[in-house]
């Protein structure tokens, strides 16, 4: 989005907003002890309160690269989308961005919301793998949460256990697997 893109209407408030996402997402890294330059992100995602903004969005992201998948996960459709040109956030080139449609949770703020983590091994030891990570002080912070939670899509072969840490502004998930591992796993 630092190119040609910023300046494209459907896109332009997601724009505006990356600054403050990535100085709120190094806030609650340094508050956690994490170091973000040493993580694999897999994506970034959106968050908006009506769907009139995420069809907006949908048709801005569809300008700067290809839908790879778009399907129902826990009652809400999410579209996944693999940037021709990686979004630079933080230390990070992203390249895929996942947009949720409104759910029947109503987040504080419309736009950039999470990045997600891959941490590689047994999924059922995704919540100690992540949790060392972090440091003990940070996460018994007021106003820093823990959410550990199973999200399914339909057709998903691998378990996709997810541990999310949030400061109420944004948040940082932790997968045993990539989006695209996710996937193509629907296909096997």
């Amino acid at each position: 989005m630092h190119s040609e893109s910023v300046l494209r209407d459907e896109l332009s408030d997601l724009a505006n907003d990356l600054p403050r996402f990535e100085s709120s997402l190094t806030q609650l890294a340094a508050r956690l002890g994490l170091d973000l330059a040493a993580l694999e992100v897999d994506h970034i995602a959106v968050r908006c309160h009506q769907n009139s903004t995420a069809e907006r969005w949908k048709q801005g992201f569809l300008q700067l690269g290809e839908l790879f998948s778009e399907k129902t996960i826990n009652g809400r459709p999410i579209a996944l989308f693999e940037l021709r040109n990686p979004l630079k956030v933080g230390p990070w080139q992203i390249t895929v961005i996942e947009l949720p449609w409104p759910g029947n949770r109503l987040y504080r703020h419309e736009g950039w919301e999470h990045i997600e983590v891959v941490l590689r091994g047994d999924p059922a030891q995704l919540g100690m793998r992540a949790l060392a990570l972090l440091a003990d002080e940070g996460l018994c912070e007021p106003g820093i949460s823990v959410k550990s939670s199973a999200p399914e899509g339909e057709g998903e072969r691998l378990p996709n256990p997810t541990l999310a840490v949030s400061d109420g502004t944004v948040t940082i998930k932790f997968h045993p697997w990539s989006l695209k591992e996710i996937v193509t796993s629907e296909s096997c």
